[in-house]
């Protein structure tokens, strides 16, 4: 029977991806990937063939016989693997291949999201960052995908080159380790909160960031001001100005970061350096002051506790 045919080469990938497990230690995630694909392929096809039903009765059997649990919910898991790669050629165009940096766990955890955009922004971070399963669940927790300005999807939609501005999250997400009250606090307790845990804080800008220092002394005329963090992103080749506001964001913040960034391209910049990046870290954010300030290398976004 076809029944049979499609049950009999499905538990033949999977005794044999078994068998990679144990005696092909360099190719085995590769193997793994590539078995459970088509074992996710097979199981669509008799599905149509048969209805879902046949998908309870594959669970059964492949447990009873090969002494291994495959739970209707993994068997699932497989065919939307297949499914994901037959939705990006149909949506793209071209076909996509199986990433050597996931393993299968990883592809697990993004079978959930409908959204293939998504899909392949965690993919990119997984390969580029070498993120772990756990390192990859606290990204897609922190929902950094979704907290992309639409601007910068829309230029990883198309594989257009990114600024340096547009891989920073918004809101920004700052780890209260300290567990201090946060309610009503001062600028200097915000910087306090985010210079424990710095890392994180870089972390969250994107990629490349380098700490310079805090309360950065600079000379305006007869006077002496200090910027609240200073930073260098070795990637982009520029220092960065951050500003700390535990207010809504005000025109008066603008001028300030400007002349901020203005000094620092003065006197720090060295020759193969690109201008200053200015950010302005706030409790609640204004479109239009950024919208209508003509310096577009300054990006306001606001910040929240976790």
């Amino acid at each position: 029977m076809q029944e049979n045919k499609y049950y009999n080469e499905i538990k033949d990938i999977l005794i044999n991806n078994e068998i990679n497990k144990k005696v092909k230690d360099y190719f085995k995630n590769k193997a793994e990937l590539e078995s459970y694909y088509n074992v996710g392929k097979l199981l669509f096809e008799a599905g149509k063939h048969y209805g879902n039903g046949i998908i309870k009765e594959y669970s059964i059997k492949l447990t009873k016989e090969l002494n291994i649990k495959y739970t209707k919910s993994s068997l699932y898991n497989m065919i939307n693997f297949y499914k994901l790669f037959v939705n990006f050629q149909t949506l793209s165009g071209k076909s996509q291949t199986l990433s050597d940096f996931l393993s299968w766990s990883h592809y697990v955890e993004l079978l959930k999201f409908e959204d293939i955009n998504e899909i392949n922004y965690y993919i990119s971070q997984v390969e580029e960052k070498h993120l772990s399963v756990r390192d990859l669940r606290k990204i897609i927790k922190d929902k950094e995908y979704e907290r992309l300005d639409e601007s910068t999807k829309e230029k990883l939609k198309h594989n257009e080159e990114l600024s340096i501005v547009d891989e920073i999250k918004n809101p920004i997400l700052i780890n209260n380790k300290s567990n201090i009250d946060v309610n009503n606090i001062k600028e200097k307790v915000l910087q306090k909160i985010i210079l424990d845990d710095i890392t994180n804080f870089l972390k969250q800008l994107g990629n490349g960031y380098a700490f310079i220092d805090s309360e950065y002394k600079i000379k305006v005329g007869n006077t002496y001001n200090y910027i609240d963090i200073l930073l260098y992103n070795v990637i982009y080749h520029c220092y960065v100005v951050v500003e700390l506001k535990v207010t809504p964001l005000k025109k008066e913040h603008i001028g300030q970061i400007e002349v901020y960034m203005n000094n620092i391209d003065f006197n720090l910049k060295g020759i193969n350096d690109n201008k200053t990046i200015g950010l302005i870290v706030v409790k609640e954010n204004n479109e239009y002051i950024i919208k209508y300030s003509s310096d577009k290398r300054i990006k306001s976004l606001e910040y929240e506790f976790i």
